[in-house]
């Protein structure tokens, strides 16, 4: 704990059977210790009076998980405290899964890391909706970040605090701890996972989670970070990457020697076309990477041809998708390429213009693909030659 400087945050609400089992154990381990009282109503206060060596914030009224958190944080950077393990109060994690979070700190490429308790949700006790809403918040984290935990609710976690206190965190409840391990994913943080044991003692278990409301704000927040992943995370990394490497050097690793099959590349290139030409203007980033994560094709590779829209493209897409349009419709329309910018003169073309994007974006996915199939298949045969010596 020293070597690290390393407190344990104990965030408690009404938890008074538990809760001085909880605190006997850790100090058996570490003196290191701060309760946050998030306004209990029961024992709780009267519990902590006797625990006089352990540092104490009271809220005077239940804030919510989140805001007992955030306090817990900000007060262990005030006393020095550069990480921080959280352990909940209500008796289902062991004090003896402590040295765990150390070792995988100790033994880590990076001090920059986030780890979280990963349950055994497979367990007799584990309850039916705790094992669903784990399974849930899996995926969207995995959505959300591109990488994928087998616990993202487990409470029992050690966190970089001055990593979090970078972030802009707004949520102060159960789904705070939604919010602070993704904006930390996207912020350079390592987050992963480490063996914990746990306990459902229904007996003397007491859960503050309100399936309803809860799950509520969980799914509001997801959307929204969806949304932020979509339309800026994602086109943030990857232009991070490209501007890194260099267009050369990026195409080189990440589409022609990508470890995906010379088709699965081909579609990931029609997949992006497609969409970059077709006339959802403003949604072509949500759309290509919705697609892509279903049709379970190279994200990276689609978001990439995505932008054949480009602005300095853009005037020749919509002169394109006109012609198209007139060819298939079988009207004349007198335009300008220098107007077609301008909404008011699109308006009048819109029929023909929606007709023609469709075609000229079915058109030329084909010919892109095809010619990314004709390639990255020669070059897969070549690389094959040269490896086999």
């Amino acid at each position: 704990m020293q070597q690290f400087s390393c407190c344990i945050l104990v965030p408690t609400y009404n938890n008074e059977g538990t809760l001085q089992r909880v605190l006997d154990g850790l100090l058996e381990r570490t003196t290191d210790i701060l309760v946050v009282n998030d306004g209990a109503t029961d024992g709780t206060a009267a519990i902590l009076k006797s625990y006089t060596q352990i540092h104490q914030i009271h809220f005077p009224k239940n804030k919510g998980k989140g805001s007992a958190l955030q306090a817990g944080f900000a007060k262990a950077l005030s006393l020095g405290y550069d990480y921080a393990i959280t352990i909940d109060s209500d008796g289902q994690h062991f004090p003896e899964d402590v040295p765990v979070f150390l070792e995988a700190l100790k033994n880590g490429n990076t001090k920059n890391a986030l780890y979280i308790g990963a349950r055994n949700m497979a367990q007799s006790d584990v309850p039916g909706k705790s094992s669903f809403g784990n399974t849930f918040s899996n995926f969207w984290f995995w959505f959300e970040t591109g990488k994928w935990l087998k616990d993202t609710q487990c409470g029992y976690r050690l966190y970089p605090l001055k990593e979090i206190e970078k972030l802009r965190l707004y949520t102060p409840k159960f789904e705070f701890e939604i919010e602070v391990i993704v904006k930390a994913a996207w912020n350079g943080t390592l987050v992963e996972n480490v063996p914990v044991k746990i306990s459902y003692d229904e007996t003397e278990r007491v859960s503050h989670f309100r399936t309803v409301p809860d799950f509520t704000r969980i799914s509001i927040l997801n959307t929204w970070l969806v949304i932020v992943a979509i339309f800026y995370i994602k086109p943030r990394d990857l232009i991070r990457k490209i501007k890194k490497k260099g267009v050369k050097k990026y195409l080189q690793e990440n589409v022609l020697q990508h470890d995906d099959s010379p088709k699965k590349k081909a579609l990931s290139i029609a997949l992006g076309t497609f969409v970059g030409i077709s006339p959802f203007w403003g949604f072509h980033t949500l759309i290509v990477f919705t697609l892509a994560v279903f049709l379970k094709l190279n994200k990276v590779i689609a978001f990439t041809f995505s932008n054949v829209s480009i602005p300095p493209l853009i005037p020749f897409v919509l002169y394109g998708s006109l012609q198209m349009g007139m060819f298939l419709i079988g009207s004349e329309l007198s335009f300008s390429i220098e107007n077609l910018t301008q909404p008011s003169e699109m308006m009048k073309h819109l029929k023909t213009y929606i007709v023609g994007s469709f075609a000229l974006a079915m058109v030329a996915a084909v010919l892109f693909g095809t010619i990314g199939y004709l390639v990255l298949t020669r070059m897969a045969k070549k690389k094959m030659v040269v490896d086999n010596g």
